[in-house]
């Protein structure tokens, strides 16, 4: 099939001119030029990486200089972000660079051996090393090579060993000897039955490469396999002590056949969909007329909106500033006429003067005539004098706008501010009778109003109805009275300016068969302060290797006698269907969960039963099964076994009954499972029955038949080292309490 694949793929050879942006280097944006593989499977050329490294190094110092302002020599290369620069120069002063070879010692010059990928931008550190554990990248130097001789077919490749005038024309080029031969000195300097004989020869090139690969680290090693982890070629130094021993790492051969195959079924896949590509990029085109036409659509749309705000506010303020200039008009003239009033109250001016002259008149009837028309004016002028009063206000507050709230909503205006969806993070995301739904902000870095979640029942009878949290003003909230053993969606949106984003992707989760138990682990019964490890929170125990063991070591002479360590919830149940969830650690060797009779468990710490004992053994040698019944009947717990990344399903007996039960019964690899990340158990005390649940998609994973005879408790026992942790929400009431 690779065959087939490999021939298929060489019928259509792509034309060496239609990749020449395949051998652009993204920092001189130009051919690359002896090109090096960076860590992140980028390339960049040989110089550009020193360049970029000494740039690192001076900036290091002094990244405002005048060298990298715009027309400097050194501007073409893009600086570093000051957050990098100064994480360079912090690292650049330890002792390690102090003290390494090549740095004088004392010596405060910062070593900088970190670069960041012009591809991914990722930081990149090359170590001690520098460059040199770079490897160089050899087919793409000789793609570059083989378009630089296409490029410039018409210029021939000379002999190097023939002499003007009978210089020749090269026809081959040796890569042990390094130069290129005409055919008569070619057979000249690799005669038959000579070593030279076998040199490997090519066509006329100038690019000569090693033969063989050598390892950067160890220099006179060949790499003879591939690190599967680093994605790069080693040698059996670096597998055996360096830096790849913990790594996983195949043969050269059988990483070249796959990587080739991959590729080769990769470019089959791509030419076979040559058309589909060119049908979208047809659609990417008519985008891109539509998004040019719409976007100068939106232009002039915008363009006429504000012209209207424009002219309404134009209009507004002629208006204003006419009603300014007639209030203006009126006032000035009413105050000069006071003036002009004022000013006839002088002596020898208006109407004193003309009542002084008045007084000369010594006609009594003739005075009396005009006395008493000018006496009324007089006593005019006297009582204004006394109430002074301006004719007019020249405050103009009437006219001082108020338009703070017109500003607010003229910056509140959105102009394409609509923010990004959130998405719900499932990892931290929980579903009981309550749902406590966390989501992700969006990587716009624009800060966000409040978000709204909404949640709707898949099944049942309101299904399709979606309901609305309150706003929500951080990125979790809670949603209470959920259905028990239900489907439930959840979409969150964000609101910003009152401009709403898109829904996130709707998310379901389902709910338990029965409402939440809030308990903690107790320290009380039974519980083993050698073995065990009880957090503070008393929501997770721990178990490791105590003292006792190793006092009981000597008296051990053949197997491992080694018994549970039980601990049991603080909250019992005595009636009605409850559930908890909680995480076994993987690395855990076994630990066992399920219920506990508090009538048997008096029973057991009264009466232990050292099962830990070789001579202990409740099996009789005969597999009738009868034995596993009375010894489960005795026991306080009803328990399912995890350990080592696994979940056993127990043999189906007489107490078990089900599906599960009947399936388990079968082959004996049904009976091994991997082991949820959560898992959760449901106990319905009323019908005597236990579930165990995988809590991430509540599927079934175990039912049984339980003795519900007095008081039930979570229990769990953990054997060599393991580590059980309660669900948050399991804990929250009783921490709460």
């Amino acid at each position: 099939m690779w065959q087939l694949l490999s021939n298929r793929v060489s019928v259509r050879q792509v034309p060496i001119k239609n990749i020449e942006r395949e051998l652009i280097c993204p920092i001189c944006k130009e051919l690359f030029t002896h090109p090096l593989i960076l860590p992140c499977q980028h390339s960049v050329c040989h110089k550009c990486v020193r360049e970029l490294l000494q740039l690192n190094h001076e900036d290091s110092f002094d990244a405002g200089s005048e060298c990298s302002l715009p027309g400097s020599p050194r501007s073409r290369v893009p600086s570093p972000s000051m957050e990098r620069l100064d994480r360079l120069v912090r690292s650049g002063f330890s002792r390690s660079s102090i003290s390494s070879p090549g740095w004088r010692r004392g010596s405060v010059t910062p070593r900088v051996t970190t670069i960041a990928c012009p591809g991914c931008q990722h930081d990149i550190d090359l170590g001690e090393r520098g460059i040199s554990m770079l490897f160089r990248n050899f087919t793409l130097e000789n793609i570059v090579e083989r378009y630089r001789q296409a490029a410039r077919a018409a210029v021939a490749i000379m002999c190097n060993i023939c002499k003007p005038p009978q210089l020749q024309e090269a026809t081959k080029s040796c890569m042990d000897c390094k130069a290129s031969y005409c055919n008569e000195c070619f057979k000249l300097h690799h005669p038959w039955g000579t070593p030279k004989a076998q040199h490997e020869y090519v066509g006329p090139t100038t690019n000569f490469r090693p033969k063989v690969l050598m390892c950067p680290e160890h220099e006179m090693e060949k790499v003879n396999m591939y690190c599967e982890v680093c994605r790069r070629p080693v040698c059996h130094l670096c597998k055996l002590g360096g830096s790849h021993a913990n790594h996983k790492v195949t043969s050269m051969g059988s990483a070249y056949k796959i990587l080739k195959e991959k590729l080769a079924k990769s470019i089959h896949y791509l030419i076979s969909k040559e058309d589909q590509v060119r049908t979208q990029i047809t659609d990417l085109e008519q985008l891109i007329s539509h998004t040019e036409e719409n976007g100068q659509l939106a232009e002039r749309r915008a363009n006429e909106h504000f012209e209207r705000l424009f002219e309404t506010l134009q209009e507004r303020k002629s208006e204003m500033l006419r009603s300014i200039e007639q209030s203006r008009s009126r006032r000035l003239n009413q105050l000069k006429g006071q003036v002009e009033e004022y000013q006839g109250m002088l002596e020898n001016s208006g109407l004193v003067g003309y009542a002084q002259e008045v007084l000369k008149e010594t006609d009594q009837s003739c005075f009396v005539q005009t006395a008493k028309q000018l006496h009324v004016r007089i006593q005019k002028a006297t009582e204004s004098l006394r109430t002074f009063h301006p004719a007019a206000d020249p405050c103009f507050d009437e006219f001082v706008l108020d338009t703070s709230r017109e500003e607010t909503l003229l910056k509140e205006m959105c102009f394409g501010g609509v923010p990004d969806p959130p998405l719900i993070d499932l990892s931290h995301s929980r579903v009981y009778n309550e749902a406590s739904i966390t989501w992700r902000l969006s990587d716009d870095h624009l800060p966000t109003d409040h978000h709204v979640l909404e949640y709707r029942r898949c099944d049942g009878e309101d299904s399709g109805v979606w309901r609305a949290t309150d706003r929500v003003y951080g990125p979790s909230t809670v949603v209470c009275d959920l259905e028990a053993d239900s489907l439930y969606s959840f979409r969150v949106r964000s609101c910003r300016n009152s401009m709403f984003s898109p829904y996130s992707p709707e998310v379901s989760l389902h709910t338990p068969p029965s409402p939440a138990l809030g308990f903690l682990f107790s320290d009380k019964c039974g519980f083993s302060t050698e073995r065990l490890i009880l957090n503070k929170r008393r929501d997770t125990v721990e178990s490791v290797a105590g003292m006792a063991y190793l006092l009981a070591a000597e008296r051990v002479q053949t197997g491992s006698y080694i018994g549970l360590d039980y601990i049991i919830g603080d909250t019992g149940i005595s009636q009605g269907r409850h559930y908890w969830a909680f995480k076994v650690e993987p690395y855990s060797y076994m630990v066992k969960v399920g219920v506990a009779s508090d009538s048997k468990l008096i029973e057991w710490f009264h009466n232990p039963r050292d099962t830990s004992s070789p001579r202990y053994d409740h099996d009789s040698g005969h597999d009738s099964g009868s034995e596993d019944t009375c010894y489960e009947l005795s026991q306080p717990f009803t328990l399912l076994t995890l350990g080592m990344g696994k979940l056993f399903i127990p043999k189906a007996s007489s107490s078990a009954s089900g599906s599960t039960a009947n399936a388990a019964s079968g082959d004996p690899g049904n009976r091994v499972l991997p082991m949820p990340q959560r898992l959760g158990v449901c106990l319905d005390y009323d019908a005597c029955r236990v579930y165990f649940y995988d809590a991430d998609t509540m599927r079934c994973l175990y039912e049984r038949q339980v003795d519900c005879s007095g008081t039930m408790y979570p229990a769990f026992g953990l054997m060599g080292s393991g580590k059980v942790q309660l669900e948050e929400f399991i804990t929250a009431k009783r921490l709460a309490f």
